[in-house]
């Protein structure tokens, strides 16, 4: 038995010294030294066949030859086969004297075991058990196959630090700037849309940092009014001005020895911004009413979800603050454009709440990740992630959430929009099918090439290496279409 499966695995293998090692390998690969055991041998051989069955499921002709072992050591069916078939073939034998199974396809080749049904009722019966047998594995076998198939689409990476997944490649890049900074006291500048995760990044940051023992201090700039920013951000003295009746030592001598998060730094007063520029060039503090600034040791990250290189523009932002903050610019982009994180965030999200609510294993129905996909999020991970709180006190222990649990926007949302209502993204194009080849592929090329040259402000370089051609096919499909590049330093806005 052992010497007939090691010769189907070598040669299933392509293993081209299999015939040499066995020269008795049969042509079929049916195992002969079933028929041949004894009756105390029959009980481990026929275990050893179904436990043989379940590690080759893998394998259609592997699985098939183990399953004709164990049924020739039943001896209920006097004749077995395993047959190759075309899919097109849906009935290999048109018999209503054999039982078949379908085992499935592997390397282009689809096999389906076909056995005669016996005479005996009690024989009949160990067939149909061993049919029944047979299609469990099969079963198994394909829903493993599902499952590396999903985690290849949306791979479950470990969280780098409480709620932070860094899955999408851009947001790859980004972790590995983040870390090469972290041990260093280089301020970094956060961009991004609300709910992108700015604050998990800085945390994240922080965590990578010599700091990580020390305080991380988050501060929302648009929180605080703007006539208090002074003394919160840099501490006052009692009694230096009408209701300071104890000294304050403020938010960045808090923060000594860690890490200041300053959230929506684009909503920073301009009378204070010069107080928090001389504090990052100097490391000195000059609390309100105080004769003598203090030094203090603080990593300072910041955030915006405001374009500051245009407030600067319109002078809402000093442009020296905006040079010293923006040694280290990490763009966070928003959720929908990072799509393939979205079913590990929505299952991670999902898990957490559902471990603080006690509400046990809940998991998503394939269709309702459909419909996560597919929503663009406008409030990006912080909405995802409230989503699925809401899901998991909703949910009843166990449960399977289907698209009937979603939130009303979330299920409104795949309705079908028609295609003269729907708002294109800056990176989609429509193209008509009723059209000549050449003109459609026209048209995509020019689109594309358009939206490359505003992407990369008119560079040729960048734009030759993001379109993947070469400096010289870049000038004659410019030469082709008659583009001309747009001023460099220009917005990477959609093309028109």
């Amino acid at each position: 038995m052992k010497s007939a499966r090691a010769r189907r695995i070598w040669h299933d293998h392509d293993n081209v010294y299999s015939q040499v090692e066995y020269a008795d390998d049969s042509a079929d690969g049916v195992n002969a030294e079933a028929t041949e055991l004894s009756t105390s041998e029959r009980p481990v051989a026929m275990m050893s066949s179904i436990a043989s069955a379940v590690d080759l499921a893998y394998s259609p002709q592997l699985l098939g030859a183990e399953l004709i072992d164990l049924i020739s050591i039943l001896g209920c069916s006097p004749e077995q086969r395993l047959v190759e078939f075309r899919p097109a073939e849906s009935d290999v034998i048109a018999d209503d004297k054999y039982l078949q199974l379908k085992l499935g396809g592997h390397r282009g080749k689809r096999f389906v075991l076909s056995c005669k049904i016996p005479t005996d009722p009690v024989q009949a019966k160990q067939l149909g058990d061993a049919f029944r047998f047979g299609a469990s594995i099969v079963a198994l076998a394909q829903l493993q196959e599902r499952e590396r198939n999903r985690a290849a689409i949306w791979p479950d990476v470990a969280q780098a630090q409480g709620d932070a997944l860094f899955i999408a490649e851009e947001l790859q890049s980004i972790l590995a700037t983040a870390r090469k900074v972290a041990s260093t006291n280089v301020p970094v500048l956060i961009t991004g849309e609300t709910g992108t995760g700015k604050e998990i990044l800085a945390r994240t940051i922080h965590a990578y940092s010599n700091r990580a023992k020390a305080a991380f201090l988050p501060f929302n700039c648009s929180s605080t009014p703007k006539d208090m920013l002074d003394s919160q951000l840099f501490g006052h003295r009692r009694g230096a001005f009408t209701g300071a009746t104890d000294n304050f030592t403020g938010i960045i001598r808090a923060a000594a020895g860690g890490t200041l998060f300053l959230d929506e730094i684009g909503d920073m007063g301009l009378e204070v911004q010069p107080k928090l520029l001389r504090f990052l060039e100097s490391g000195e503090v000059h609390p309100v009413g105080e004769a003598t600034p203090t030094r203090v040791d603080v990593r300072v990250i910041a955030a915006t979800n405001a374009p500051l290189d245009r407030l600067v523009g319109e002078g809402a932002f000093r442009e020296d603050l905006f040079y010293r903050l923006n040694i280290v610019r990490l763009h966070l982009p928003p959720l929908r454009e990072r799509r393939v994180e979205i079913p590990a965030l929505a299952a991670h999200y999902l898990a957490k709440y559902a471990a603080e609510y006690g509400k046990g294993d809940l998991r998503f129905a394939e269709e309702t990740m459909e419909y996560l996909v597919l929503y663009r999020w406008p409030g990006n991970v912080r909405q995802l992630a409230n989503e699925m709180r809401r899901m998991a006190a909703l949910a009843e222990p166990g449960a399977i959430m289907m698209p009937e649990h979603l939130a009303s926007d979330l299920a409104a949302s795949r309705r079908t929009i028609p295609a003269s209502e729907r708002i294109l993204e800056p990176t989609e194009v429509v193209v008509r099918l009723d059209q000549p080849m050449a003109a459609g592929v026209q048209h995509l090329e020019r689109a594309m090439t358009q939206y490359a040259l505003k992407k990369c402000g008119g560079r040729m370089e960048e734009t030759a290496a993001m379109l993947g051609l070469s400096r010289k096919g870049l000038y004659l499909k410019r030469q082709r279409f008659g583009i001309e590049p747009p001023a460099a330093g220009g917005s990477a806005g959609p093309s028109s």
